[in-house]
């Protein structure tokens, strides 16, 4: 677990545009219907935030809180834009993604508690 923590602490860089460019293009990407996967959409939601969020909350780089607004923010133009791509926009969706945000700092926290000799 150490290592793990590590890397992603080490590339969370690459970690996050990564999972943003995933999240933009599985978001944006026109759809007649959506795949059927298990699990809610809001939960997908709340898991693919919560990952987003997670490299940059175990990093904290310099204004991270203001990378967790644009988050935010992102998440809100995400909704605003679905209904011009053939997808549906729901407040709901960005309550999820903002949970999720919210939940990869938790965990960020959480990691740091207990691998905090190997996070200085």
């Amino acid at each position: 677990m150490n290592l793990i923590v590590n890397l992603i602490k080490t590339y969370w860089f690459i970690i996050t545009v990564f999972l943003l460019s995933a999240i933009t293009t599985l978001s944006l990407w026109p759809a007649e219907q959506l795949p059927q996967v298990p699990g809610s959409d809001k939960t997908h939601h709340f898991i693919s935030y919560g990952a987003l969020m997670l490299p940059v909350a175990l990093r904290k780089p310099k204004h991270w809180l203001w990378i967790t607004l644009g988050f935010a923010a992102f998440s809100g133009a995400i909704e605003l834009i679905q209904p011009y791509v053939n997808r549906y926009g729901e407040w709901l969706d960005m309550a999820a993604n903002v949970a999720g945000l919210a939940c990869g700092i938790i965990l960020a926290k959480i990691l740091e508690h207990f691998f905090t000799e190997q996070l200085s």
